[in-house]
């Protein structure tokens, strides 16, 4: 682990702790249950993880509402738990990101309970954004439904552009940027390798609080807008090149990555500059359709835009916020709809999602720079669509009234042996119901299956680790629905996204297939990919 350039190329594995693995049987997961899970990711093959918010917390919104940083939530731990997990993983040749939250805290932090005990114009008031008013101050609305403003007793308003729970930090205070800088160093003196930055681009609003023009049957947030008043917004680069000051003091030096839902590849650019974050992610490639002119346009302007900032591409296909690939691609309209997921959005064919999940993975990982895996990605799975009504627990559920199902579909706990169904996450009831019929797709049975998603993840990661090529990528063909890539002189991946077969190049020699149990040299079928080696290059890996 003495590279300290790692995350340049590495396959980070995102954990949402709460579904990962349940470590003491009661239904929800937490640090045990991932310590206990750390050999199968460095069998897998990931080079670190990324765990989702383990503080103390409510729980209002999946940990996102944090009420001491510097603190575990019961449910998952304590703090030397933490250490130790981080210390074994180091041992298991895995770096270890946490998520920070710095756009808002919940509403029990001491912070927002000394404000609420505080008058208008008092200093605790002033670490959020508290303003006056007869009515809402602006027409902002919350990311999850309804208004971004809740009253107080007193009569004055506080934002929340989530949940009312979760109340937005004011990062023009000094207090504020200087109580971050001391949550980086408490994890970073314990060994944590780096942070990923949630709603990076929303921490500065404009002072003049300006309304947004919504129209009453508007039900989504407003992004596209000139000089947005709380997404980003130029300010916000200041933070990040503090923060970068402190992730650089350490031996070897911390990382970033940020949550940037960013359309314009130059705007993304700029929080990757010299001196700021080392990376960002890639959302236009989890947001295109399974189309090859889409996806050429997105992998082309990425890789153009980064190589002029000097920092890696990362690629994502899926997280804990949107659906699984699976089921994104088994629809006709394979787009990432923004706020919405389920029904619907139409009916699925599990078995063509996962098919083209599949080949998608392969061409992720032949990308240079950075990749991502959500858990369960490598075993194929899809959303859970039918989660009844009572056990929804994601706030967008209750806020959208009923409209919005939300993204407990995607963050339903991990299948790890056959049966029963449930079994082995460490519950037979856990805290978001697993499908009827799950086991099939369970760790245990595809470990042992070289055909499975599992096995197709695995060999890939190996082979990826293997290669020693040029982090530059050459377009080979992209004629019709063909995508044809190069990287060195003998690599090469190749992904039929059409409906008709096509041939393999001449010349090549087959390393890897998505439809694993095809003959090395058969024509590529729709909605698949293949790694190649070039016949005549000089290669130092078989």
């Amino acid at each position: 682990m003495a590279d300290v350039e790692w995350w340049r190329t590495a396959v980070i594995y995102q954990i949402y702790i709460r579904s990962f693995a349940d470590g003491n049987g009661d239904g929800i997961g937490d640090i045990a249950g991932i310590r206990s899970r750390l050999g199968y990711l460095a069998g897998l093959g990931v080079d670190a993880i990324w765990i989702t918010p383990w503080y103390a917390s409510p729980g209002n919104d999946g940990g996102y509402d944090v009420s001491d940083y510097r603190a575990i939530a019961p449910e998952y731990g304590d703090v030397h738990e933490a250490e130790q997990l981080v210390a074994a993983a180091h041992r298991h040749g895995l770096r270890v990101i946490l998520d920070i939250v710095p756009n808002h805290t919940s509403t029990d932090h001491l912070w927002f309970q000394a404000a609420l005990a505080a008058p208008p114009g008092s200093p605790e008031r002033a670490r959020y954004h508290f303003l006056d008013g007869s009515g809402a101050p602006n027409d902002w609305r919350s990311t999850f439904g309804g208004p971004a403003w809740t009253r107080v007793p007193d009569g004055q308003w506080y934002l929340h552009l989530f949940d009312p729970t979760q109340a937005d930090l004011n990062w023009s205070n000094p207090e504020v940027r200087a109580e971050f800088l001391d949550l980086l160093r408490f994890w970073f003196d314990r060994g944590v390798d780096g942070f990923r930055i949630d709603v990076a681009t929303g921490l500065v609003k404009h002072p003049g609080y300006p309304d947004l023009g919504y129209r009453e049957e508007d039900l989504l947030v407003l992004t596209d807008v000139p000089d947005h008043p709380h997404r980003d917004r130029d300010e916000v680069h200041a933070i990040y090149r503090d923060w970068r000051e402190v992730a650089d003091a350490y031996d070897p030096p911390r990382v970033f990555v940020a949550e940037a839902w960013v359309a314009d590849p130059d705007r993304l650019a700029r929080y990757v500059a010299p001196a700021q974050l080392h990376t960002a992610f890639n959302f236009p490639f989890l947001q295109s359709a399974w189309d090859a002119g889409d996806l050429f346009t997105v992998i082309d302007s990425t890789l153009r835009t980064m190589a002029l900032s000097g920092a890696p591409p990362t690629w994502v296909l899926s997280n804990h916020d949107v659906e699984r690939t699976v089921t994104r691609y088994g629809r006709a309209d394979t787009r990432k709809h923004q706020g919405r997921s389920g029904h619907e959005l139409g009916p699925v064919d599990e078995e063509l999602g996962r098919r083209r999940a599949r080949a998608a993975l392969l061409l992720m990982l032949a990308l240079p720079g950075v990749a991502y895996l959500y858990q369960g990605e490598e075993l194929g799975l899809p959303d859970h669509l039918d989660i009844p009504d009572d056990r929804l627990r994601d706030p967008i559920w209750t806020r959208s009234g009923g409209r919005r199902r939300g993204r407990d579909g995607c963050r339903v706990p991990l299948p790890w042996t056959p049966a029963p169904d449930g079994a082995g996450f460490g519950s037979a009831d856990p805290w978001l119901p697993q499908p009827s019929g799950w086991g099939r797709l369970s760790v245990a049975r595809q470990v042992a299956d070289p055909d499975s998603t599992y096995g197709l993840v695995a060999r890939a990661l190996r082979i990826r680790r293997e290669l020693d090529v040029p982090q530059e990528l050459e377009w080979v063909d992209r004629a019709g629905s063909v995508l044809r890539l190069r990287r060195g002189p003998y690599f090469e991946c190749v992904v039929n996204l059409g409906a008709t077969e096509v041939p393999l190049p001449a010349d090549t020699v087959t390393l890897l297939r998505s439809d694993t149990h095809a003959e090395e040299r058969a024509p590529l079928g729709p909605d698949t990919a293949a790694w190649l080696r070039v016949r005549d290059g000089t290669a130092e890996w078989t």
